[in-house]
């Protein structure tokens, strides 16, 4: 618990933290945006898009509010994205919402960056050939007994 009231203190900017709070917010909008979209990490698990949605429709019109999911479980996967119409709106949705509260979390704004190319995956492995009868053989070498 002494360490949640430290990072309020923090994050609220009490007299004896505004410097750190000072240095901390610099590193973090340092960057200037180059698109009107947004990248949002340490989301809850019980955050939904509507949820995003809501949080971020005050700063401008927002084009999509998305919270990535897990394939297998359709959870969260603890971030997503927020795209605007201008880069001044998302630029203000930023500067406002980062080392904010939501849904009892702290969540941190970061300008999103462009999806890098991903390597082809490899190719399957052969399946052991099948003879006439249905039988397939294993091509191992030796005998393990």
């Amino acid at each position: 618990m002494a360490f949640f009231s430290t990072v309020r203190r923090v994050l609220n900017g009490s007299s004896s933290s505004s410097i750190l709070r000072s240095q901390w917010t610099a590193v973090r909008l340092s960057s200037t945006l180059t698109s009107p979209r947004l990248f949002i990490s340490g989301l809850s698990r019980l955050t939904t898009d509507e949820k995003l949605q809501e949080a971020f429709s005050s700063f401008g019109q927002l084009v999509e509010a998305k919270v990535i999911t897990d394939r297998v479980t359709g959870r969260s996967k603890g971030f997503g994205f927020v795209s605007y119409n201008t880069i001044e709106e998302a630029e203000k949705a930023r500067e406002e919402m980062n080392a904010k509260f939501l849904d009892g979390w702290v969540i941190f704004v970061d300008p999103a960056k462009p999806r890098e190319p991903r390597e082809p995956r490899p190719p399957p492995q052969p399946q052991p050939e099948t003879s006439e009868f249905g039988i397939r053989t294993n091509k191992t070498i030796g005998w393990c007994g």
